[in-house]
């Protein structure tokens, strides 16, 4: 709709399909994304499960940070343009991803050690491996992500130390 509205009144619209945002201040819920959640919940020994491909927890994803996102809508903004590409995919890229089992290492390594519980029970919708490709916003709007993996997790680190109330906030 956003789209044809734009079309139908030239008003420049683009539409950025996004990838997992992660960051300090999540609440570290299961609906904020599985970065935060899952670094909150290690730091409290909060019980985690690997689910699916064989309980291994293999599944690869990447993650970049909101202010990534508002340089992308920055950049978007700047460049008044009511043709050409109009749906991007945003996200951290290869440099910016890992698997759940990679993620606990380094909680591991953060926190001290703690082993989630393995289930290897099938998901129908679970995908092995997805990472954005933002060669589109790049190429476009000069666009890529600046702010690397290992900063977002140590932020998302160091948020959750100083909230010792986080799962009185998140409902869990």
């Amino acid at each position: 709709m956003a789209l044809e509205y734009g079309a139908a009144h030239d008003f420049p619209v683009c539409v950025n399909r996004c990838g997992v945002l992660a960051g300090a201040g999540q609440f570290g819920t299961p609906d904020q994304g599985i970065f935060s959640y899952w670094i909150n919940a290690h730091l409290r020994r909060c019980p985690l499960k690997y689910l699916g491909f064989d309980g291994q927890c293999r599944q690869v994803r990447d993650l970049f940070h909101p202010r990534d996102l508002a340089s992308l809508l920055n950049a978007q903004i700047r460049t008044f343009r009511t043709g050409g590409c109009r749906v991007y995919t945003a996200g951290g890229g290869p440099d910016r991803a890992m698997s759940l089992a990679q993620l606990n290492r380094w909680c591991d390594a953060r926190f001290g050690a703690y082993l989630p519980e393995s289930d290897a029970t099938e998901w129908p919708y679970d995908i092995p491996w997805m990472i954005m490709d933002n060669s589109q916003a790049r190429r476009d709007f000069g666009w890529t992500p600046a702010i690397s993996l290992d900063q977002v997790l140590e932020g998302i680190a160091m948020h959750a130390e100083k909230q010792p109330d986080w799962l009185e906030r998140s409902g869990l």
